[in-house]
């Protein structure tokens, strides 16, 4: 095969991301930039993608971190590179796959950043609810953190997806998948109290059964929800980089403290495997020792060996 197919081989492969593998279309872009990165190392090399072996795809690795790109950017380069080959294989347009023996770079795990209770009430206490959208940015931040959502599950939140008399809310996670999570009595209220400004706005056409919706009738993009999040931050005084995810991971944290099982905020999360969730067991060992002191039957004081 010469260079000149590249396009078509590149072309087959978005279509198995996006109708084979589910992936959503922000995903693919980023599967294809990794992709990128890996023909234009080979084509400076003068090969064709299946005719790289292992010491080629090496030697990309190595002139990343001589580029100065972090190694946990070089991990993820390398698995979408894992991908395609994979495709390749698949699709027996190529007998070995090149990239079983590459190694990825040893990362730490890095923990997320997360508000502590107080912190969140800090910043439900900033919003002033004498303006207009007031009650509405209320009613969205509670969501977030009361659900542990992604942002684009709330900007697509509708009024089929809730449960609010059963205490439950509908949510369409990653891929379609969807999945019922707990909403809390606070939010549900602070919603309540929204839809009473929310029947006031004029809909336009199409997005009458959406949620949260912009002064205009539309529904609300990422960017203004990042935006909320950013100001409301701010004006409570705290300097931690907060953004939308900052108050899933916090609903996450504050969950686990208390004591929820992990196979559940999986569950809520709507995470595949058990091992992202697991990210969110970095409670100090202060805690973890004042639980133990608590809760085991061999730390209570009325035990006794008989």
């Amino acid at each position: 095969m010469t260079n000149g197919d590249i396009p078509s081989l590149v072309h087959s492969y978005r279509t198995h991301l996006l109708l084979e593998k589910s992936l959503s279309p922000h995903s693919v872009e980023a599967y294809l930039d990794d992709l990128n990165k890996l023909l234009n190392y080979l084509l400076d090399a003068g090969k064709h993608p299946q005719e790289a072996v292992l010491e080629d795809l090496q030697d990309l690795i190595i002139s990343l971190h001589e580029m100065g790109i972090n190694p946990r950017s070089q991990a993820r380069i390398i698995s979408g590179i894992k991908s395609f080959y994979r495709y390749l294989l698949l699709e027996n347009l190529i007998r070995i796959d090149p990239t079983e023996l590459l190694e990825s770079p040893k990362i730490g795990m890095k923990l997320p950043e997360f508000l502590t209770l107080d912190e969140i009430n800090r910043i439900m206490a900033v919003i002033d609810l004498s303006q207009a959208e007031g009650q509405r940015n209320k009613a969205i931040l509670e969501t977030l953190y009361s659900c542990g959502l992604r942002v684009s599950e709330l900007t697509g939140l509708r009024f089929s997806d809730l449960y609010l008399d059963e205490g439950f809310i509908k949510v369409e996670g990653k891929g379609g998948k969807q999945r019922l999570v707990p909403i809390s009595p606070t939010a549900i209220k602070e919603i309540n109290l929204y839809l009473i400004d929310r029947h006031l706005i004029p809909v336009k056409k199409g997005f009458e059964d959406v949620l949260f919706l912009s002064r205009r009738g539309t529904a609300l993009s990422r960017i203004m929800i990042f935006h909320l999040v950013k100001v409301y931050t701010e004006s409570a005084g705290i300097r931690k980089n907060v953004s939308p995810h900052t108050f899933r991971h916090s609903f996450a944290t504050h969950l686990l403290e208390g004591g929820a099982n992990l196979r559940a905020i999986q569950a809520m999360l709507g995470h595949e495997k058990i091992t992202t969730t697991e990210i969110y067991t970095h409670l100090d060992r202060d805690f973890l020792r004042s639980e133990i002191l608590e809760h085991h039957p061999r730390n209570k004081k009325n035990y006794s060996n008989e």
